[in-house]
């Protein structure tokens, strides 16, 4: 069972609701609960969640090894 995240930005005084608003964007952004829920969205099969970290950690790895490479 997962947590619940509770996000909360308090506004403050003379503040512009955009700053604000701004502010709670990149909280949610940092706490990754937007990626936790598309990752959510639909079931995803062990085998394939497992394939695509595997790629995602390949391409990581490859761009690691280009920054090597250039330096």
């Amino acid at each position: 069972m997962s947590r619940p995240i509770n996000v909360e930005v308090p506004v403050k005084r003379n503040e512009a609701i955009e700053k604000t608003i701004k502010r709670f964007s990149r909280k949610v952004k940092k706490e990754g609960i937007i990626e936790a829920y598309k990752e959510k969205r639909y079931y995803e099969k062990p085998s394939d969640k497992k394939r695509r970290l595997s790629k995602r950690r390949r391409q990581i790895l490859r761009r690691l090894k280009q920054k090597e490479e250039t330096i």
